[in-house]
């Protein structure tokens, strides 16, 4: 063909984008009153649209000081841990129960409530199996410094798909996450789960061993016991611990080396450089099964622990200049803590307070490094005790024991009991942002146990599976999160 007809073409094609391109503005344009959102091909979305697989352009922010933030990750939302009640094998769920689940997965970018257990996949919970509705994105945790299990049942899944392997033999509906989350709970000692809860907070040593001074720890069945003098006991044969801080670490020389391995002593250092060296194993491993984000440590009260945590992986400078910032070189980009309020006092005793200083903290790191997305509460819920992360059940004003249904009694501080706390925790973590107007939590997980590890009751439904007044404070909260997340969007 000649020049000219070529050129006549060209210009067809380019008028015929344009068009495109204008009919698009024009029609974002009209329906911005409405809170329109744009699809990545460019139509606008509104919200009431919006369905389970609708792909959405997340937001590029700019901090104050003009460095760019990496496209914004995921908000997970409101999740669980802990069983639920009349979810069959299959997947389907009670009417209740499934109402429960509709109601807090609105929170969520993807639609789907979250589901975490510290281990890789659905199990069986003291012979209660944990199955999972399609509704849920389950996320995996490696529990201890690893490295973790690339193949077979014990290893880690592969990432964002449905239908994947159980731990149960069967096939889970869920979604497996693209999140990996890292180790429980090292910035403690943490203490031996069930009857020397509180009591024991290290394992037996060569002398108790020698001296036949290891009390017997167990998970139930027996009448609460002291450990030894020392505090130690046998935490492996029938029980387990809070977490991993409790144990030894290869190629670290301290019996417990993970609570102080930031305390700059050449031992430390020698710690960290094999904690660190098995953590790069495990984000390779995820970073092949397609994991897009890996998390910090899962903190129980140092949300510092984390920032070094962070800061070691990523290869962060005295300057704030970091090497990589992603899940390829294992550098996390959530930070995850724990929180408890204690003994049904939560103003008393300073709980919000804590709560609210965490996140603060959180919003910190974002601010030095805005590579990071945000806070992931993964547990939530309150302790039966007057103080502290670990501590003897039933010790406080107000014991569990004590009770009838083995939660918080209504008071000035609770007017309605357990179901305040949830609706004030909710309110604080929401509510939390950066200098810079990013919001700070991106996932909220409710302890949905009954007296594990030391809590009150805090299931969200009694035993026949009818959702209780916690379970639908947390289905208010969680959908006000979603509502305001999605007026947050709108505005973008």
């Amino acid at each position: 063909p000649s020049p000219s007809v070529s050129l006549i073409g060209v210009l067809r094609a380019m008028s015929s984008v344009l068009c495109t391109l204008r009919a698009i503005f024009f029609s974002c344009l009209a329906a911005r009153s409405q809170g329109c959102l744009r699809n990545p091909q460019g139509s606008c979305v509104l919200p009431h649209d919006i369905g389970d697989d609708t792909p959405l352009l997340q937001v590029r922010r700019t901090t104050l000081s003009g460095a760019k933030v990496d496209e914004a990750g995921p908000s997970w939302g409101c999740g669980l841990v802990g069983s639920l009640p009349n979810i069959n094998a299959d997947g389907t769920a009670s009417a209740e129960t499934q109402r429960l689940i509709d109601g807090i997965k609105s929170s969520s970018s993807f639609n789907k409530a979250t589901y975490w257990n510290w281990n890789l996949a659905p199990q069986e919970d003291g012979g209660v199996p944990e199955y999972l509705t399609e509704d849920f994105i389950f996320m995996p945790e490696i529990w201890g410094v690893g490295p973790v299990v690339e193949h077979g049942t014990d290893g880690l899944r592969d990432a964002g798909k449905a239908n994947f392997q159980d731990m149960m033999g069967g096939t889970s509906p869920a979604t497996m996450a693209t999140i990996l989350l890292g180790m429980n709970e090292p910035d403690i000692y943490g203490s031996c789960l069930g009857n020397m809860f509180g009591s024991c907070n290290a394992p037996c040593d060569a002398e108790a061993m020698w001296n036949n001074d290891c009390p017997m720890g167990w998970m139930e069945g027996h009448a609460p016991a002291e450990a030894n003098s020392r505090g130690q006991c046998d935490c492996v044969s029938h029980s387990s611990p809070t977490g991993c801080g409790f144990w030894g670490v290869e190629g670290c020389a301290v019996a417990q080396p993970l609570p102080g391995l930031w305390d700059e002593t050449p031992e430390a250092e020698q710690c960290v450089d094999s904690v660190m060296s098995q953590w790069k194993q495990t984000a390779a491993v995820a970073y092949q099964k397609g994991y897009k984000y890996l998390s910090t440590p899962m903190v129980a009260v140092n949300v510092s622990y984390a920032r070094n945590f962070i800061e070691r992986a990523c290869g962060c400078d005295a300057s704030g200049n970091c090497a990589c910032t992603d899940a390829s070189c294992g550098c996390p980009v959530y930070v995850v803590f724990h929180f408890y309020g204690n003994d049904c006092r939560p103003k008393t005793l300073g709980s919000y307070d804590t709560l609210r200083a965490r996140l603060n903290d959180v919003a910190a790191i974002m601010e030095a490094y805005p590579f990071v997305q945000g806070a992931i509460i993964n547990e939530v819920g309150m302790l039966n005790c007057a103080g502290g992360a670990i501590c003897i059940p039933d010790g406080g004003k107000y014991p569990a024991s004590a009770q009838p249904d083995h939660g918080c009694p209504s008071t000035d501080e609770l007017p309605n009991g357990l179901a305040t706390f949830i609706e004030e925790v909710m309110g604080i973590a929401m509510s939390a942002k950066t200098s810079d107007g990013r919001y700070v939590t991106k996932g909220f997980s409710w302890f949905n146990e009954d007296e594990e590890g030391g809590t009150y009751n805090l299931r969200l439904q009694y035993d026949n599976g009818t959702v209780n007044k916690l379970g639908e404070a947390y289905i208010t909260a969680c959908t006000k999160w979603g509502e305001q997340s999605m007026a947050a969007l709108a505005r973008s």
